[in-house]
């Protein structure tokens, strides 16, 4: 059985996150509406760059993390790949 083994010290960055003060569905909207928000939220978050980090290592594919849509984490993901 595989077990979740993500550690408190990795999810530190949620304590302090301004995503925190938002509800979810300021980070998750409906398929075609803006994320323009919740980008703008993320861009003032000292989190910005573990919630990033966590959200690619984690393969996270919904929502906004680190200030990017699953597009442009994707798309990101897809560089790093290429330029390996």
């Amino acid at each position: 059985m595989l077990t979740n083994t993500i550690t408190d010290e990795e999810l530190s960055w949620q304590e302090t996150a301004l995503c925190a003060q938002a509800g979810p569905e300021f980070f998750f909207p409906a398929p075609g509406s803006s994320t323009r928000e919740a980008k703008q939220l993320c861009g003032a978050c000292e989190g910005r760059v573990a919630c990033l980090e966590y959200a690619l290592e984690h393969d996270e594919r919904f929502g906004v993390w680190g200030g990017l849509s699953e597009k442009e984490r994707h798309q990101l993901k897809r560089a790093e790949n290429a330029a390996r």
